[in-house]
């Protein structure tokens, strides 16, 4: 009796309203179809919260400190783990990180030309956003919290192949918890405005993020016999799971009709036939639906050929290797590059090279100098540390803002001048 009791008390607990009352019956179904697929319907939001606040409780169990995310003023305060318990990948955790971003960059958005609080003057919406900083994470960014959509205002003009990366951080939506969002590549059909749907445009490839975390991904396409191409899918590992308030690399290699996606150091998607080129024209970068903070969006086209400029022209300039704002750790992202390096050098020993930094306009003209400096010896170390390469075979150096090869008067033509340059002695 006592049993049946706690039971009954049990289920009372789990269902006390009575919109969800008729899925007793059921639960069992209910919850495995909630947990793979999340339905947007009332009963399986209810047991997703449900879900969510029994893996919330066992998380803070966990974890024995929290740090403030506080952005631009007048904003709330939201929470991230701290870097002293989540870690810091490395670059050896990229080891099988092949991602390697174009050669010539084309967008580039940080919001550096942005005051805070504003709506960011190279893009459009039917919705709202602003432009805050951090304390957590350095530069600036644009936050959404909307259903509403944020598009790239100019449009695209890219080639067949090219590569988008960007940062990204989910944060609570007006519920207070995680919203999730979605990013579109897509072909615009008003040019000049909002394209209306949950399928916009002409078509596109989107990449989404659930409220509860899960990275899902498709394509639609509205041209005449490109509709049966459509795809669809989703990453069912928890590992790869977004959480509210982390910071994410998101890095897209688009060739001809093959996209792959990658979340930090992993692979997530392998599209071989995602966008036909006979049916999309990518021309435009949409977010929307949800709720995230965004920076560092780079766009670049133009495969590096590494071999060639390197061993026959006797000059390497490369965008792939990165480094967080006034900072010379290399970050892991700049992996595939440097291991393309690595194995160039590697395959043929005789060649020395000497690595020079350089750096945009921005701050003083000493600091620049030395930060330029103390990057190019950072990458010596990464190539003779994690690479193989013999360390008397490498020299560096760094020119700060002397040599600039663009105006350093937009976000685009200062990401052009920060690039690390290697020269065949």
């Amino acid at each position: 009796m006592k049993t049946k009791f706690i039971i009954l008390l049990i289920s009372g607990c789990l269902f006390t309203s009575s919109e969800y009352s008729y899925t007793q019956f059921n639960i069992g179904r209910r919850i495995e179809n909630a947990t793979r697929n999340r339905a947007n319907n009332k009963v399986d939001q209810g047991i997703n919260k449900g879900l969510n606040s029994i893996e919330n409780a066992i998380i803070k169990k966990k974890t024995n400190k929290a740090d403030s995310i506080k952005v631009a003023e007048g904003e709330k305060k939201v929470t991230k783990q701290s870097e002293s318990n989540s870690g810091s990948p490395s670059l050896a955790a990229y080891s099988k990180y092949d991602f390697v971003p174009g050669e010539k960059v084309i967008f580039y958005e940080d919001y550096s030309q942005d005051a805070i609080g504003d709506f960011p003057a190279l893009w459009n919406t039917n919705g709202s956003a602003e432009v805050v900083t951090t304390n957590l994470y350095p530069g600036n960014w644009m936050k959404f919290i909307t259903r509403e959509s944020i598009w790239t205002d100019a449009l695209l003009k890219l080639p067949d192949n090219y590569t988008i990366e960007y940062d990204v951080i989910p944060i609570a939506g007006v519920e207070k918890s995680m919203a999730g969002y979605q990013m579109l590549l897509m072909q615009a059909k008003n040019i000049k405005a909002f394209d209306y749907g949950s399928t916009p445009g002409e078509g596109g490839f989107y990449f989404k993020i659930e409220y509860y975390g899960t990275p899902r991904y498709g394509t639609w396409f509205l041209k005449e016999g490109c509709q049966e191409l459509k795809i669809g899918g989703s990453v069912d590992d928890n590992a790869l799971k977004q959480k509210e308030n982390q910071k994410y690399h998101i890095a897209i290699w688009v060739q001809k009709s093959r996209i792959r996606l990658y979340q930090d150091q992993n692979k997530m998607f392998d599209l071989p036939k995602a966008i036909p080129t006979e049916c999309l024209k990518i021309d435009r970068i949409r977010f929307e639906d949800g709720a995230a903070m965004v920076s560092n969006i780079r766009i670049a086209i133009g495969a590096p050929d590494i071999r060639n400029k390197l061993m026959t022209e006797g000059k390497l300039v490369t965008y792939g290797i990165y480094f967080d704002v006034n900072k010379d750790v290399v970050k892991p992202e700049s992996f595939g590059t440097l291991k393309n390096i690595a194995q160039v050098l590697n395959e043929v020993p005789n060649v020395r090279v000497k690595i020079i930094g350089h750096t945009d306009s921005d701050g003083a003209d000493a600091a620049n100098l030395d930060l330029s400096k103390r990057r190019a010896a950072s990458v010596k170390n990464e190539l003779v540390k994690n690479f193989g390469v013999e360390a008397s075979r490498l020299e560096s150096d760094g020119m700060g803002e002397k040599q600039p090869v663009a105006p350093n008067d937009n976000p685009v033509n200062k990401a052009l001048n920060r690039r690390v340059e290697l020269i065949k002695l």
